[in-house]
């Protein structure tokens, strides 16, 4: 994707996605803020939009990919997204309510609300790894809180691009979800648009270009992005179990998954065992990958050539790298884009697979000593979006948490926090900014505003305009002497 727009682009991808979000802002004024029943309506049918037709989108995503495992796709793309989506539905009508902040202004004759409500029409830009959770997701957030949608599904997936942009015609009015396919200049142009947020989930480095689009016209974004997501194994750790679960993880959809563990740390007195127990696992669940239908390849030969290029670069410089192929397999094969699992030890900083997230079936491995070393490497990075610990809960994973900074902290298992409902999902720093999931996603779609009215025998403009008299004066000084007083006796002067 090429952002900001220039002059060469299509005038026709700017002008029908213009032409869609002026039908939703129009439709939005006319209407109003949508009742708690048309919310909810509305992410009813989203719902059904997606389970109505599993086959056609597990169908899609295979021929996207090429080889995808269908069960996968039927857990991480649809499953796994429905105890959220009933989570928002069911909490539609109580984020809704109004708040006073100030119950005993009341007594003082102010009446204080804050009121949460729809922004207008919201932009989503979804990725390729999970081009249906990601967009359906965030797409419920905004019907929750009140806001008309407008999708703009990857172009590497198209065939799913497609079929979500035929379905949407089908259980929605544009005015309320429009889905918009199409290139980079599609792209360009949608994320040029003046929408009143703006939801991207992809690379940090198409996150800067979205982020620089969206400021031209002011427009707030929530930035869903990656990273490189460290693993440390305790030293309390059960080897073993923690080198199986982390085999597996990293693995998921072929390592292509925003939230898999990217590098591992382990302490140095089990670093040999832990890589024979990661080896053994790796070669266990998959003795045959080329005929395996349930293998992952990279989605396209694109990112295939890049994983690659990764493992060259860290194979010339230096590092030992193991390819767990099968025997009479290739490690990495282009016709069918698959690369077998592959573990890096040896690794030095200047290495691209130190620096830039992986996105494939690749592990690189470090021995440490300290914790210290490894709290030090993390937060000298770029804060990931997840940070996974196996182990106890104990000192040391405490001092890992309070001494690190990420998105958020899973232990003992694959994207665990992520499995909360109500629980925030999201980034800090280069791995993303806002939440969603739960009621972090209604708020995120809305502005909560403050309405005060006041029933006082004066106004509070005679204390802020001139003339002030000597009682007003005096009792501004007097309020500054006490506060000043206070500050010194809480600092012990």
């Amino acid at each position: 994707m090429n952002l900001p727009l220039t002059e060469s682009e299509p005038d026709a991808a700017r002008t029908g996605a213009r032409e869609l979000l002026e039908l939703q802002q129009a439709a939005f004024l006319c209407e109003g803020p949508p009742t708690a029943a048309v919310r909810r309506e509305r992410i009813d049918r989203l719902t059904a939009m997606v389970l109505d037709n599993a086959d056609a989108y597990v169908e899609a995503l295979v021929a996207d990919y090429g080889t995808r495992s269908p069960t996968g796709i039927r857990f991480a793309e649809i499953v796994g997204m429905l105890s959220v989506l009933e989570h928002t539905r069911s909490h539609v009508r109580s984020w809704m309510r109004s708040r006073n902040p100030s119950p005993a202004a009341r007594l003082m004759g102010i009446r204080a609300e804050v009121q949460p409500t729809p922004l207008g029409v919201v932009g989503i830009v979804g990725p390729w790894n999970f081009p249906l959770n990601l967009v359906i997701l965030p797409a419920a957030a905004a019907f929750a809180a009140g806001n008309r949608v407008m999708i703009k599904m990857s172009e590497v997936t198209a065939r799913t691009a497609e079929l979500t942009a035929r379905l949407a015609a089908e259980y929605f009015d544009p005015a309320e979800l429009a889905v918009v396919t199409g290139g980079p200049d599609v792209a360009a142009a949608f994320t040029a648009l003046p929408f009143d947020h703006l939801f991207f989930t992809g690379s940090p480095r198409i996150g800067q270009l979205v982020a620089r689009a969206a400021a031209e016209n002011l427009v707030p974004v929530t930035l869903e992005l990656g990273g490189k997501n460290p693993v440390v194994v305790g030293r309390a750790a059960d080897i073993g179990r923690a080198a199986r679960r982390i085999a597996r993880a990293r693995m998921v959809n072929g390592g292509q998954v925003c939230v898999c563990p990217d590098y591992v740390f382990v302490p140095e007195e089990h670093f040999a065992e832990f890589t024979g127990a990661l080896r053994t696992e790796l070669r266990t669940l998959y003795p045959a990958i080329q005929d395996d239908a349930d293998y992952t390849a990279s989605v396209d030969r694109a990112n295939y050539d890049r994983v690659v290029g990764l493992i060259e670069d860290a194979r010339t410089r230096g590092a030992e790298v193991e390819s767990l192929a099968p025997p009479h397999e290739p490690a990495a094969d282009p016709v069918t884009r698959k690369i077998a699992p592959t573990l890096i030890t040896g690794v030095t900083d200047d290495m691209r697979v130190a620096r830039e997230e992986v996105f494939g079936p690749v592990l690189a491995l470090r021995p440490y000593r300290e914790l210290a070393e490894v709290t030090g490497h993390v937060a000298a990075g770029h804060s990931p979006l997840v940070a996974y610990w196996f182990g106890p809960d104990d000192a040391d994973f405490r001092t890992f948490v309070r001494n690190t900074r990420s998105g958020g902290v899973a232990r003992n298992d694959f994207a665990i926090h992520m499995f909360p409902s109500d629980a925030p999902f999201g980034g800090v720093g280069h791995s993303g900014m806002g939440a969603y999931h739960g009621k972090a996603g209604f708020d995120t779609f809305s502005h909560h505003r403050t309405v005060v009215g006041s029933a006082l025998p004066f106004p509070v403009t005679a204390l802020a305009a001139p003339p002030f008299t000597p009682f007003l004066r005096n009792g501004v000084g007097l309020a500054l002497r006490a506060a000043a007083f206070r500050a010194r006796r809480r600092l012990g002067r």
